[in-house]
């Protein structure tokens, strides 16, 4: 495959993540978050599974290990990633929220470290990850007077569902499946959208019809089902094989950039100077935890 083709799955990627915090703002009007999410990923497993069965050798996973992974993305990458991004949501904006979610490269190589004693951290890539929680304190902006601000809310829950993922995706690699990633994905999500209805149900959430719902919270959830979880998990598991973790993973840098524009241009969401200054401080967190694997990078590309 071209590094034309590849840049622009690349691309495309960060368009489908990033446009996913606008969309679930949009689709916030109408429904509550854990509604939201299981119609959501009714749309993404329908889609997916069908993938699954049409081009998969073994659609349906059967090993311990595989069936272990399917739990991990069903409880981990959908109902509580989903549950706590969308509940945060209700708090604070799209951008914020996407900037926060930056980061898990962050968390994923502290959870590595940690819980699977792969690689290690030096006093500078500490100093990476309090950068990183220093950068989400600038854009969250929280003051002694207001802890419990709304802001300051949504932050701490959209921060939850970074943790969620950052820790499952260590959690996968530790169960070592057997199976390929997406049609352990598609199961996750399937499985994750009938948790996350019967937690709709319990927590008494209105039950809307998809029918009932006006055209763009019904086109928020077609995209959020479609581009932000089929397709974008599609792409992002066909990417990871040909570009590796270190490259695929720099995706989470452009997803606010995206969020971000398309809330102000969307929605007029504010932008303001501490949000900008809070992405850039993540960014230099990253770069001092993977500082190594970024000077490997630049030794081995071909400029």
């Amino acid at each position: 495959m071209s590094t034309s083709r590849n840049a622009a799955l690349f691309l495309a990627l960060g368009v489908c993540w990033g446009g996913s915090f606008p969309a679930i703002e949009v689709a916030l009007t109408e429904l509550r978050p854990l509604l939201l999410g299981a119609y959501r990923f009714d749309v993404g497993a329908v889609v997916a599974l069908a993938y699954v069965f049409w081009r998969a050798d073994e659609p349906i996973p059967r090993s311990r290990a595989d069936l272990g992974a399917v739990a991990v993305a069903a409880l981990l990458f959908v109902v509580a990633n989903i549950a706590f991004l969308a509940y945060g949501q209700q708090y604070t904006t799209g951008g914020i929220a996407s900037i926060v979610y930056s980061l898990n490269p962050i968390l994923t190589t502290f959870f590595t470290v940690w819980l699977l004693g792969e690689g290690s951290l030096d006093v500078r890539g500490y100093v990476g990850v309090l950068l990183g929680i220093a950068g989400v304190g600038l854009v969250a902006q929280p003051s002694p007077a207001d802890l419990a601000g709304d802001t300051t809310i949504g932050v701490a829950l959209v921060f939850v569902a970074a943790v969620a993922v950052s820790f499952g995706s260590v959690a996968t690699r530790w169960l070592e499946p057997d199976s390929e990633a997406l049609p352990r994905t598609a199961w996750g999500m399937a499985i994750g959208a009938v948790l996350l209805h019967g937690m709709s149900v319990a927590a008494g959430e209105p039950q809307p019809l998809p029918t009932a719902l006006s055209p763009a919270v019904v086109f928020s959830l077609a995209f959020l089902g479609l581009f932000a979880s089929a397709i974008g998990f599609g792409i992002y598991f066909g990417l990871l094989d040909l570009l590796g973790p270190f490259e695929i993973n720099l995706v989470s840098y452009v997803v606010p950039v995206v969020a971000t524009v398309a809330g102000a241009v969307i929605l007029s969401e504010p932008v303001t100077p501490l949000t900008v200054a809070g992405f850039v401080v993540v960014v230099a967190g990253f770069a001092l935890v993977k500082r190594e694997a970024i000077r490997r990078e630049l030794r081995g590309h071909p400029w």
